[in-house]
């Protein structure tokens, strides 16, 4: 049995909830993070030295990383709609994979931590116009991305770069930030909003 550790709040942690949702796959969750059971004590740290989650456990088989574990369960069902086999296909879904994990995260990530979880240590007026200013420019080159492909991140179907950029573009729209019209961005969020999978784990409230 798949055993998935952390708290389904965790923008991260809903990357496999919905990557095992499209998959079909039985697992278990043990609520574990911030706030609940910490991911720092005992055992849990054990699983994952950074600390943090989620952690998938499969027998003695420990994997963390949530963009890794995507593609391991996606490898696992051969499931090469969502992780294709072809070397050039596959490298573009992971490129905007890698693109998430990298640039946009670290785009959004202080301005979330100011507006959305209210943090005393991220409270720099400046710094805060800098990370909007630098999530919009991403979101513009996504933007761009999609007006390409007309459909989904990687091309005309849905794969694992749509299950982590989908959980991105959901936070982008629901943080209380200044952010442009960006038209094929909202066609793209109304094509998710079509599978079942995205509205539990993406569009289910939690930014």
């Amino acid at each position: 049995m798949l055993e998935l550790i952390g708290k389904a709040t965790s923008i991260n942690v809903r990357k496999v909830l919905w990557t095992l949702d499209e998959l079909g796959l039985e697992y278990r969750r043990r609520d574990v993070g911030e706030g609940v059971e910490e991911i720092d004590a005992g055992q849990w740290r054990a699983l994952n030295p950074n600390g943090l989650v989620p952690v998938l456990r499969e027998g003695d088989f420990v994997l963390w990383e949530s963009n890794t574990i995507c593609r391991y369960l996606a490898g696992r069902a051969a499931r090469m709609d969502l992780l294709p086999a072809e070397p050039r296909t596959r490298a573009r879904v992971e490129q905007w994979m890698d693109w998430q994990a990298s640039g946009l995260n670290d785009a959004w990530r202080y301005v979330f931590m100011a507006r959305v979880r209210q943090s005393p240590l991220h409270t720099d007026a400046r710094a805060i116009e800098r990370s909007i200013a630098s999530w919009n420019q991403y979101m513009a080159v996504l933007d761009q991305q999609l007006a390409t492909t007309g459909a989904y991140v990687a091309g005309d179907t849905f794969t694992l770069a749509d299950v982590v950029i989908g959980l991105s573009v959901q936070r982008w729209r629901q943080s209380p930030i200044e952010r442009p019209d960006l038209a094929a961005v909202a066609d793209y969020f109304a094509r998710l909003q079509q599978r079942p999978a995205f509205l539990r784990h993406g569009d289910n409230g939690v930014p």
